[in-house]
């Protein structure tokens, strides 16, 4: 699988997100004399409305993005693999009320679910990534159960049952191994997907709250002066719009490339050939 100019942009978006800390960013130092700056050799981006430094609060938004894509799409994959998993192997009540609630959680567009979620746990980074993951495990969970279902008659884990090995080995032993690619693909387009819903919730001011920097509460702040000092949305914008299109990219081409329909076989020489 060949990486390309998106694998670059999310290790650089890793690397700002992860070192963001020991870097000598003031993303909350206010500069009267510079209040809606145009960018300039000395600050890249220019600064915001209240003086900030745009380049810095960009980088910190970096952060404040990757942490929660990162926790949200973790807690997400654990909890919604588990609960789908075991539900399909175990079958009958639990598998229909698995369903029930995926039913349920299904029929409501999973960002006005998340706006409700966070509207009624309150604003907030903590709150914002349970929001989210009360969201995004359902996707998983069902993701995992049409899985199990798939593979749990093949014949090493019927002879497994048979020997008498415990639910719990064949699960984690036999059963999840067997639906990894699927379920890795699935968290590559949940990043982008959170990474979107962060921005959204910061930008209704329901995410991340002052001082803190977050690209959709970059965006929201910078709407007001979008005439004057387009800087202030252009950067974020693009931030967002380089790191999810490369997700999103990245996501496709792994796709591909874990398809075992898409693997070259050599061919094998016939007598007639």
């Amino acid at each position: 699988m060949r990486g390309g100019w998106p694998t670059w942009v999310l290790l650089l978006w890793a690397l700002v997100a992860l070192t963001a800390s020991w870097l000598p960013l003031h993303p909350e130092q206010m500069a009267l004399e510079a209040i809606l700056q145009g960018p300039t050799a000395g600050n890249w981006l220019g600064s915001d409305d209240l003086g900030r430094p745009v380049f810095d609060r960009l980088l910190s938004g970096a952060s404040t993005s990757f942490q929660v894509a990162a926790l949200v799409v973790s807690l997400s994959l654990l909890f919604g693999t588990l609960v789908g998993a075991v539900a399909a192997y175990v079958g009958g009540f639990w598998e229909r009320v698995l369903v029930m609630i995926i039913d349920i959680f299904m029929a409501f567009p999973g960002i006005l679910l998340a706006i409700a979620l966070a509207g009624v746990l309150g604003p907030g980074i903590d709150n914002l990534v349970l929001a989210l993951t009360l969201v995004g495990w359902v996707g998983f969970a069902r993701l995992a159960r049409a899985q199990v279902l798939s593979v749990k008659r093949h014949e090493h884990v019927v002879a497994a049952q048979a020997l008498g090995t415990r639910a719990p080995r064949i699960i984690l032993h036999h059963l999840l191994p067997l639906i990894v690619a699927p379920l890795v693909v699935e968290a590559t387009f949940g990043v982008a997907a959170v990474v979107i819903a962060e921005s959204g919730l910061s930008f209704l001011g329901l995410g991340v709250q002052p001082p803190d920097a977050s690209w959709g509460s970059m965006i929201r702040d910078g709407v007001r002066y979008l005439l004057v000092a387009p800087h202030l949305v252009l950067a974020p914008g693009c931030a967002l719009f380089l790191v999810v299109l490369s997700v999103n990219l990245l996501g496709d081409r792994l796709r591909d490339w874990l398809d075992v329909r898409n693997v070259r076989r050599p061919l094998v020489q016939g007598a007639g050939t």
